[in-house]
């Protein structure tokens, strides 16, 4: 890699003077990085992060995002912070139950000091096509409308470990988190979805959201089915369900779900200004879309920020690879098996069937950004 191939990932500890707290060093940080130079004057600007689903501890804390916003607002933006639904059932799964569920994790707009609005809409099917230059896997990305509506974005990541990812950082935060219901199904899946016809209530909201002819009602028995000779698998009578009667079966590979997340990601980001910053603390083994988590299994690292999501990246896994260990967790759990195969690597070792280095090897390959990087640490 030549010198202009090499991204700057600017970084700090967790450590504080006795007058100065931790959001304080995170604006010092941001700004440091550059994130001031960008014009935000009367321009919109999404925030996305992860609200964490109920129950879960381990979540970022909103007073990080109220540092980002207010240092937007000062800026002359207009910041909101943003997630799109979840295609799993859960408590996150349609913009009311989810922003309820932001609320009570503690993202007002008090607390967080600016609105949260819900990328793709009341049932996630609030999304538009958007263009991958260099896709490979996804020509068009199904992406919540309000994101893209945006004139700036800025992603604020919860690295931490990943049961199918192997961990998730940036990439995962703005490629899976981006995408609406149909573009998450488009990552995760391929096929067509089935209908549990135990939970089916028989309510047809989902035919109002197919344009296929792809849904059948039994009258008699009051129950949907899918017509696979015109289904398209679009996946947006899974957001029209509120019942969770319908899924998808057929999963990705995990290597093909990390090369089409990496192209969503390309697409949210390409052709406006973006920042990013990435939190490794609290390193739960799992994903903050759990309604618990497990103890962290590497001690917290520091607050990293760059204009370039893949060296983000792989500065953050860098990093957690020199920590030891704690115990008691589930890596070390995992280390103690009689049949532990080391594989030198934390994430790997913490969850053995999951896989992350495809993501970045394509991730540069399709012009993301680049994993070579320069640490600049800000005191």
């Amino acid at each position: 890699m030549t010198a202009e191939n090499t991204a700057k990932v600017y970084f700090t500890d967790f450590r504080c003077r006795p007058d100065e707290g931790r959001t304080d060093k995170l604006k010092r940080l941001v700004k440091a990085a550059g994130m001031d130079k960008i014009d935000m004057d009367g321009k919109f600007v999404a925030i996305k992060m992860h609200f964490g689903e109920l129950g879960n501890l381990s979540f970022l804390r909103p007073n990080y995002a109220k540092a980002v916003a207010d240092m937007v607002r000062q800026l002359g933006g207009k910041p909101f912070l943003t997630d799109c639904n979840t295609l799993y059932p859960g408590s996150r799964k349609n913009a009311i139950e989810h922003l309820y569920c932001a609320w009570e994790n503690g993202f007002t707009p008090l607390a967080a000091g600016c609105p949260v609005i819900i990328g793709d809409g009341l049932k996630g099917t609030d999304d538009i096509a958007v263009p991958v230059a260099g896709g490979e896997y996804v020509k068009e990305a199904k992406i919540g409308r309000a994101v893209m509506d945006a004139d700036v974005f800025i992603s604020l990541t919860h690295f931490k470990g990943h049961e199918m990812a192997g961990f998730g950082g940036a990439i995962k935060n703005i490629g899976m988190g981006c995408g609406s219901r149909a573009g998450k199904k488009d990552q995760h899946c391929n096929g067509k979805p089935h209908i549990d016809q135990d939970a089916c209530r028989g309510c047809r909201r989902c035919m109002s959201e197919c344009a296929n002819d792809g849904l059948v009602f039994d009258a008699e028995r009051k129950k949907m089915s899918i017509d696979n000779a015109n289904c398209v698998g679009c996946g947006r009578c899974i957001g029209a369900c509120n019942f969770d009667a319908i899924h998808f079966n057929n999963d990705a590979a995990v290597k093909e779900l990390n090369c089409r997340m990496a192209e969503y990601a390309k697409a949210v980001v390409d052709g406006r200004p973006n920042f990013h910053i990435s939190l490794v603390c609290d390193v739960s083994p799992t994903c903050d879309c759990h309604s618990g988590n497990d103890t962290a299994i590497i001690p917290d690292v520091g607050m990293f920020a760059s204009f370039d999501p893949l060296a983000l990246d792989q500065a953050c896994v860098d990093a957690c690879l020199k920590q030891a260990p704690l115990p008691h967790t589930q890596l070390t759990d995992e280390m103690s098996r009689p049949d532990f195969c080391d594989h030198h690597d934390h994430f790997d070792n913490t969850n053995p069937n999951a896989e992350y280095k495809t993501c970045l090897e394509h991730a540069e390959r399709i012009g993301l950004g680049s994993r070579q990087y320069e640490i600049v640490r800000v005191k």
